[in-house]
């Protein structure tokens, strides 16, 4: 993945980067395109809710 266009959100700034341009603990990702970038907070949740299903099936 390392020659493609990588996409991250900044959840400090609220904003989507192309390449890494802020800090690591201040940004998500990478993603694939900049849509997804963009649901990276729908996309937290989502993965969140479904590891508690998966814990709480155990």
């Amino acid at each position: 993945m390392a020659d493609k266009i990588q996409w991250w959100y900044n959840h400090k700034t609220g904003e989507v980067e192309q390449g890494r341009q802020s800090l690591g603990s201040d940004r998500d990702g990478p993603f694939a395109s900049e849509a997804d970038a963009r649901r990276a907070p729908e996309i937290a949740r989502e993965r969140a809710k479904a590891w508690e299903e998966d814990e709480s099936s155990d």
